[in-house]
């Protein structure tokens, strides 16, 4: 797996919250997951006050998503968040709470030192725009920008890392942060998979929506006896990556019963979508995605001894030895 960015090392647990089932009194969700906040990466405070400088130079990898070169900052920084649009985009519009996927570099104010780069990991960052999800420099700054926008940002300790700084990437109290962030794509709660709707011929098999609006797509059970085995199959075929077995992925999903064609699970009802590792999911989850493209729709259909068997969540509407179905559009790989 891959090592997590410098830029979060001050959040110990979990980015984001991850969502459990609707009707799950257990705090796990349909997926297996555990559900609890991310503790905050900085320290409440009013929003700031954002001017457009003094910002250093970019001096070398200017193009967009080119892993820059900065030079040193000129002087003394402001004690305001720094801001300018190096390169304006024409995407979509990123809001606070939206999921950002994004390149990025991060360095010291006056020394020039460099802490921390997606760019020669070859995986941009994803995250969240949300209050204890990241450092409110980020919040703030990339808030209103479009998808396709390289931001350049100085960041003073109120809104990074406060007075504790981050000694594990050699950020001290009093260091003003330098970022180049070069926004690829937002994600938020009517984000749908992006892709080829592939034909759906097996009469034995739930047939699902191929709607694209963001809105839960339909998942109509067939009258039969359930697959025995796991079912994986395309509804909407993507063009990203495909998914590991040990990558963590945002999603939208929906989940209903076999047997009685019930929902008992979706992040389209409660508008907002999920993160997990696929190593922290019951079997079906972690097997019926891996291999998986990102952008994709997938109709997953779980026998119980890859699912909860009979050991179903707490308080649920999931029985003993239920099949599950799963419709999951991958977003992003995390």
């Amino acid at each position: 797996m891959r090592r997590r960015s410098l830029l979060l090392a001050a959040v110990p647990a979990g980015l984001v919250t991850v969502s459990g089932c609707g009707d799950d009194k257990s705090g796990k969700g349909a997926s297996g997951t555990s559900s609890s906040p991310a503790p905050s990466a900085t320290s409440a405070a009013p929003p700031p006050k954002i001017v457009e400088g003094p910002l250093p130079a970019i001096t070398a990898g200017t193009g967009f998503d080119q892993k820059p070169t900065v030079a040193k900052g000129p002087g003394s920084p402001s004690k305001d968040l720094a801001v300018k649009t190096v390169i304006a985009g024409g995407g979509q519009t990123v809001a606070e709470n939206d999921y950002v996927q994004a390149n990025y570099l991060g360095q010291i104010w006056d020394t020039a030192k460099v802490f921390d780069n997606s760019y020669d990991r070859k995986t941009p960052l994803v995250i969240q725009l949300a209050e204890g999800g990241i450092i409110d420099g980020w919040r703030y700054a990339l808030a209103g920008k479009k998808v396709g926008s390289r931001v350049l940002m100085a960041v003073p300790p109120t809104w990074g890392y406060g007075t504790q700084g981050n000694p594990q990437a050699g950020i001290k109290g009093t260091d003003t942060l330098v970022f180049v962030v070069d926004l690829q794509n937002t994600f938020n709660a009517k984000s749908s998979a992006k892709g080829k709707a592939v034909a759906q011929s097996d009469s034995d098999l739930p047939k699902v929506g191929t709607n694209t609006d963001g809105k839960a797509p339909s998942i109509d059970v067939p009258k039969v006896k359930p697959p025995t085995g796991l079912v994986a199959k395309y509804v909407i075929e993507g063009d990203g990556d495909e998914v590991k077995a040990d990558n963590t992925v945002l999603v939208q999903y929906k989940g209903v019963l076999w047997d009685t064609g019930r929902e008992f699970d979706s992040t389209y009802g409660r508008g907002q979508l999920a993160s997990f590792s696929l190593q922290q999911v019951v079997k079906g989850w972690a097997q019926g995605l891996t291999g998986k493209k990102v952008g994709s729709r997938v109709l997953v259909v779980i026998p119980p001894k890859l699912g909860y068997g009979d050991n179903p969540p707490s308080g649920s509407s999931i029985k003993k030895d239920s099949t599950l179905v799963f419709v999951v559009d991958i977003l992003a790989k995390m």
